[in-house]
């Protein structure tokens, strides 16, 4: 066996007990200990070592706890016999894993300070820690906390035409968490059947699908979802965002939300409305929600605050008509709350004391500027080949050109430059009829030959700084282009 050296680690000493223990764990590992072969005893490993009795008895005992060597009555130590998969993956190692180095920023995106006002959100925080902090010693209501739901339903009244008490708005950590709720409810219910658009958010889509839900998926066109493609004389729910449809930006006309609320209502079923982003609309005021204009209590309003915080935030919501409401409340005892507790009374704090209306009014006009800049840049920069839609709206806009590289490709290119895009065929089921109004179908991904194909990409502009948007698409086009 290798003489044992004592080490530190991060400027701070290790245990010696553990360091002796670790050596002699991987001289069994390695192969230099052999199963079977006899240890020194306890008095002669700690004279070897130099290091006290305690120290190696307390080695020893962590060797045999976790099954490295085996004890024998009036005889000794022995090395224990391990399965061979683990002593050839030992060998494949070299030693523990390097600590000593951690990165904290490790995002590739490049991001805009000015997006958001930590200060403000700084002093929420260190109000809950300072005033609040006996409420962190209690779990969050599985619901969400009180507070937050009575902030969240005077917002969106005021905001969004939507009516909804405190005790109809459950809280969790993003939509597909509530989703999954949702599941649990509508199974219930009955419904099997889940309609969502195509393209759309696929994510939600797979939650569904692994609840066993069947899914259909449902065009858009200029107008929103196809509303006659829906099902009929079954319970069913279709998953729309009517007021900024993802990710081609389109909107629902008043009369074609009429159209939708009547199929929920004649044919019992209901309609999950995503109102994803639907506060960053930059011309006009920001479309009512579908939930206001409801009258047959069929709307399930769902809303996240990732897009108008800050995306680590991670606090969704839903507001259930009151027949669902009443089942989520017979069967939440079965559940946890997974929103962080203090985060969710920050952000009441955050809402009471009006900093979430400012952010949402300096927000719109941030990103509206940073939209009319993004476009300006890619029709000098590009001379035309690279087409973006304007949704005016959203965080995001679509790219249409034609290039003989892969999606792939280009989205690595955009990332080493720390721009974030992503495929719009990502967004689109197979054989879909893609984004009306962008031409924009399923990309195909083949570059065999140089073959230059319809290129069809998401770019999200909003965290790039304002006075690097010219710079950084200039670059990008060249890149692209080159």
């Amino acid at each position: 066996m290798r003489p044992f050296v004592p080490y530190s680690e991060n400027k701070k000493t290790v245990p010696l007990y553990i360091q002796l223990y670790r050596h002699i764990k991987e001289e069994i590992l390695s192969g230099e200990l052999a199963p079977g072969e006899k240890l020194p005893s306890l008095r002669r490993a700690a004279q070897d070592a130099g290091v006290s009795l305690i120290t190696s008895e307390r080695a020893y005992d962590q060797l045999l706890t976790e099954g490295y060597i085996t004890s024998r009555p009036q005889s000794g130590f022995y090395v224990a016999s391990l399965p061979e998969s683990v002593t050839s993956e030992a060998a494949r190692r070299t030693g523990d894993p390097d600590l000593s180095v951690r990165s904290v920023d490790a995002s590739p995106y490049i991001y805009d300070e000015a997006a958001f006002d930590f200060q403000k959100w700084k002093k929420c925080t260190a109000r809950v820690l300072t005033d609040y902090s006996h409420l962190l010693l209690f779990e969050s209501d599985v619901q969400g906390e009180e507070f937050l739901r009575y902030e969240i339903s005077k917002y969106v009244y005021s905001s969004r035409g939507v009516t909804a008490s405190p005790d109809r708005i459950v809280i969790g950590a993003g939509t597909q968490q509530l989703t999954a709720h949702l599941c649990r409810i509508l199974s219930r219910m009955g419904i099997a059947y889940i309609c969502t658009e195509d393209p759309g958010y696929l994510p939600i889509q797979q939650v569904f699908r692994d609840n066993g839900f069947t899914i259909g998926k449902i065009p858009v066109s200029a107008d929103g979802i196809r509303i006659d493609k829906l099902p009929v004389n079954i319970p069913a729910a279709v998953y729309v965002s009517p007021a900024n449809q993802f990710p081609t930006g389109s909107v629902m006309p008043v009369g074609n939300r009429y159209r939708l609320l009547a199929w929920a209502r004649d044919n019992a079923s209901f309609i999950l409305e995503d109102d994803y982003d639907s506060e960053l609309r930059y011309f006009g005021r920001p479309v009512p929600a579908l939930q206001g204009l409801d009258e047959n209590d069929r709307v399930v309003y769902l809303g996240s605050f990732s897009s108008t915080l800050f995306p680590a935030i991670k606090i969704s919501y839903m507001i259930l008509p009151e027949n669902m409401a009443a089942i989520f409340r017979s069967i939440k005892s079965d559940y946890t709350q997974t929103c962080s507790k203090s985060e969710q009374l920050a952000l009441a704090l955050f809402m009471e004391d009006g900093y979430y209306y400012t952010n949402i009014r300096r927000l719109r006009s941030l990103y509206s500027q940073k939209l009319q800049a993004a476009l300006a840049a890619f029709d000098r920069c590009s001379g035309g080949r690279i087409r973006p839609s304007n949704t005016r709206s959203g965080i995001s806009m679509i790219l249409n050109f034609e290039s003989p590289r892969s999606s792939a490709e280009l989205c690595d290119i955009a990332r080493g430059i720390g721009l974030r895009t992503e495929p719009l065929s990502g967004a689109i089921s197979e054989g879909g009829e893609g984004a009306a109004g962008s031409g924009a179908a399923a990309d195909g991904e083949s570059n065999a030959g140089a073959e230059v194909i319809k290129r069809h990409l998401i770019f999200y502009y909003n965290q790039i700084p304002l006075e690097m948007i010219d710079e950084l698409i200039e670059k990008l086009c060249r890149l692209w282009q080159a």
